[in-house]
């Protein structure tokens, strides 16, 4: 249990049999009591709700289960991981999945969280290195402080990088914003 005056920034509650992570935290005096005023984002629809509390309301804190999981292969519409510690496979949709899949490929380790056996996040390393599978070609002048294009990677993702990036190279990508870093190798 958590009191209303101990919510900050990221915390996670229960809710009306919801789980939702606190984005937001004001605390408001007034004449006799004092108000916990926060912004929710519902974990499982994704919106974002107004709330208050009085600051002694007892509020249930959740709980994640935290898990590091390694991305196999893909069966039709579902996504196979295995847990890093007992080795089982879980298979997980395109629609839990969503961004995840820009930037997922064979072997890439993921921290899958879930609650009560449901899965509420997935987040991936940082950065991520795919290869160039389609882009325009570069030609002799092109300089690494000029102009951009087009590239299409292993996973399907397309990402502006610079001219001389040719079909084949091995990128790192940042995975929190899809832009390119740098040419690997």
């Amino acid at each position: 249990m958590i009191s209303g005056g101990e919510l900050r920034k990221g915390i996670l509650i229960e809710l009306d049999d919801k789980l939702y992570q606190v984005v937001e935290y004001q605390h408001v005096k007034m004449k006799r009591t004092a108000l916990a005023k926060v912004k929710l984002r519902d974990l499982n629809a994704g919106h974002i709700v107004e709330r208050s509390f009085q600051t002694d309301e007892k509020l249930t804190r959740a709980r994640l289960d935290v898990r590091q999981m390694q991305y196999l292969y893909n069966d039709g519409g579902l996504y196979y991981f295995m847990d890093q510690e007992n080795f089982e496979q879980m298979p997980l949709t395109e629609k839990q999945l969503d961004e995840v899949l820009k930037y997922l490929k064979d072997g890439t380790t993921v921290e899958v969280s879930s609650y009560k056996g449901e899965v509420v996040d997935i987040e991936l390393p940082i950065t991520v290195e795919l290869e160039v599978t389609k882009t325009d070609p570069g030609f002799k002048g092109d300089t690494a402080t000029g102009g951009t294009k087009s590239a299409t990677l292993e996973t399907g993702f397309t990402v502006q990088v610079p001219l001389f990036v040719n079909e084949g190279d091995v990128l790192k990508i940042d995975t929190r914003n899809g832009s390119y870093l740098e040419r690997s190798g």
